[in-house]
């Protein structure tokens, strides 16, 4: 244990500095894919029992008209934010007819990317913003990565938390400043040990062939059929760099080491030319088909494992809202779905990820170079294709060290902060889900990637038949079981709300859309 981590495992550890644990906030945004009986993506509107796409505040769509987003409130109550969800799910399963949600992160059955419909948010300038952004997406790299769905992870230490930090260490910035310098240190840490997350949580090991048509540079190999491609000890292919290769974002170099430094290389990429994209053309004839020809359309096209975040204002952009008033949460985008779990995670894994994302703010968190960026990044390809491999080994600072061992260690370091999560509780619910992490470094079957395979080879079915019958299933165990009359009425008040605000959002768009766009970008 390190001094700094002792020393502020202290500090939280006083009775008033450890209640401030009990105002964490956590919320969760899920996305999946609606497809049909048959399993091939579904061609229907976004249906209209859900209310709007652009201003319902749980029930959206990401990049097409198929991908179904939920999204639960920031709760204080660990178990809340799954409860939610759980309220969301059943609500939507009453509302798409014979229609499933894939329960996998890795795509149904697929055939053109012709059929895969950009979402459509309506006819108001911030509605068709999102819609050409898309377009942008698709027409840079290609629309098949975009179904790929996964579960953002929302956290947030309340100001307290920070505040007994900063008392403590006698720091004279502002609270929010040394708030965002404290964040981006968590982020730092995230990077260096986000391979753990994709060996533990990694639930991707195979995909359907389908979603590789056409595409003969992968390194993936069949599985019994040529139906199902996998790595034999792969744990989240969502993750690698499987059907997106993209030379401008491959180049970038953001910085993590600062807001500062953060937001000014973010929105160098966001204000620079890209030949290429020049080279497509910005319209096609008078019709957007991609925002702008820059590296990033926007900061959200930035492809990172984690973003700091700030709540903002309608139009405002995220990088000018965190410049404004500094980072509020951070979110972890590295999860895959569990196909074995009807929420796509479970509580102990919730847990888990408040274990990590404390241990990240309590660490040393030294600026990152570009040799260290290096190591992460060939850190995070290996674990991601090769996280299993019992002769997988981790780049540090101090050398190369077998994952397992290197996984043991930091397992072990993350039991004080466990302990401290403990702390305001009878029980030892963090411990045990440490616990539940530790055996699987132990025996590597444990981990979702490998039951995947495991559920395939034992039943002699592939990728496609296995995603289907685990969606089936949580589909009848939705079906099964309506939701309570009150909360029903409740998710319906809010869909016709939604679009009473759609539709005021388009009576008060008069601005030219060219105009629109020229002053999001000033």
């Amino acid at each position: 244990m390190t001094q700094r981590y002792a020393r502020r495992l202290n500090v939280l550890s006083a009775p008033k500095a450890a209640q401030t644990l009990k105002s964490i906030k956590r919320g969760i945004e899920k996305e999946s894919l609606r497809v049909t009986p048959a399993g091939k993506l579904s061609q229907q509107d976004h249906p209209a029992a859900l209310g709007s796409a652009l201003t319902h505040p749980s029930i959206t769509t990401d990049y097409s008209e198929a991908l179904l987003e939920f999204i639960t409130p920031a709760f204080t109550d660990e178990q809340a934010p799954l409860k939610f969800l759980d309220q969301v799910q059943h609500f939507v399963y009453a509302n798409i007819d014979d229609e499933l949600l894939w329960v996998n992160s890795m795509p149904c059955l697929m055939e053109t990317e012709e059929q895969i419909r950009i979402a459509n948010y309506g006819s108001s300038n911030i509605g068709h913003m999102k819609t050409v952004y898309r377009e942008g997406l698709g027409l840079r790299y290609g629309r098949l990565m975009q179904t790929i769905a996964g579960i953002h992870y929302n956290f947030s230490f309340p100001e307290s938390f920070w505040q007994a930090l900063q008392d403590s260490e006698q720091n004279s910035d502002s609270l929010q400043d040394y708030i965002s310098e404290q964040y981006f240190g968590l982020i730092r840490n995230f990077q260096l040990y986000s391979p753990l997350l994709n060996f533990l949580f990694g639930a991707s090991p195979a995909v359907c062939a389908s979603f590789l048509r056409g595409n003969d540079h992968h390194n993936l190999i069949p599985l019994k059929s040529s139906h199902t491609l996998h790595r034999p000890y792969a744990t989240s292919l969502r993750m690698s760099d499987l059907g997106y290769q993209n030379d401008a974002q491959s180049n970038l170099n953001i910085c993590y080491n600062s807001l500062e430094n953060y937001v000014k290389t973010l929105d160098h990429a966001i204000r620079t030319p890209y030949p290429p994209y020049q080279q497509m053309g910005i319209k096609a004839g008078d019709q957007y088909q991609q925002l702008n020809a820059n590296i990033l359309q926007l900061e959200n096209e930035y492809y990172g494992n984690i973003r700091p975040k700030r709540v903002t204002q309608s139009g405002e952009r995220p990088t000018l809202a965190l410049q404004r008033h500094g980072v509020e949460y951070v979110e972890f985008r590295c999860t895959d779905l569990n196909p074995f779990q009807p929420l796509g995670m479970d509580q102990t894994q919730i847990r888990f990820y408040d274990i990590f994302a404390l241990y990240c703010a309590l660490k040393e968190s030294p600026s990152l170079n570009d040799e260290s960026l290096k190591r992460i990044a060939e850190n995070a390809r290996n674990s991601v294709m090769e996280g299993r491999d019992p002769k997988l080994v981790m780049h540090t600072e101090q050398g190369d060290q077998v994952f397992s061992d290197w996984a043991k260690d930091l397992l072990k370091d993350m039991t004080a902060a466990a302990e401290l999560l403990d702390s305001n509780s009878d029980q030892r619910p963090y411990s045990d889900a440490l616990q539940e992490q530790i055996n699987k470094v132990d025996d590597p079957e444990l981990t979702p990637s490998a039951q995947v395979l495991k559920t395939l080879k034992d039943n002699d079915i592939n990728f496609f038949e296995f995603a289907m019958n685990q969606a089936k299933h949580v589909a009848q165990h939705y079906k099964s079981t309506p939701l309570p009359k009150d909360l029903e009425l409740n998710f319906k008040s809010l869909s016709e709300r939604s679009k009473e605000s759609q539709q005021e959002l388009e009576q008060a768009s008069t601005q030219p859309f060219d105009q629109f766009i020229g002053d999001y970008f000033k």
